[in-house]
């Protein structure tokens, strides 16, 4: 908050102008995403086929066995089960999809047959409409 002249009104302090100023600097820095090998993600697409979730123990076997941290591997599986999630309930919104368009189908394909057994109605009596 600046007067015209340039100046801080009195009873403000240069500090509240800057609402980072009493802000921590962070303590450590971000790691950098980490870019898995080819045989890395075929090890870990494997593994993750008949196991969803890791025992401590078999985290570390497979991050001893492919060069990668705990972390890594740690990461790794809950990014695989959120991606899992996210395809199952796009799946199921597909069969969904495929529920309707089929009763919608089915019930043109009533429809049309209908509007064929009565143009047949309709010619077999010489084309007036029975009542």
């Amino acid at each position: 908050m600046l007067m015209a002249s340039g100046s801080i009104p009195e009873g403000v302090e240069q500090s509240h102008l800057n609402l980072f100023a009493n802000r921590p600097q962070p303590k450590k820095k971000r790691k950098s995403r980490t870019a898995f090998t080819n045989h890395q993600i075929f090890e870990l697409e494997k593994r993750f086929l008949y196991q969803k979730y890791l025992s401590p123990s078999d985290r570390d076997e497979i991050a001893a066995a492919l060069g990668l941290s705990n972390a890594q591997v740690i990461t790794w599986f809950q990014n695989r089960r959120a991606k899992l999630k996210r395809d199952m309930e796009e799946l199921k919104k597909d069969v969904e999809t495929v529920k309707v368009l089929s009763a919608h189908k089915t019930f043109l394909e009533n429809v049309n047959d209908m509007n064929i057994l009565k143009k047949k109605i309709m010619h077999d009596d010489g084309g007036s409409p029975q009542k």
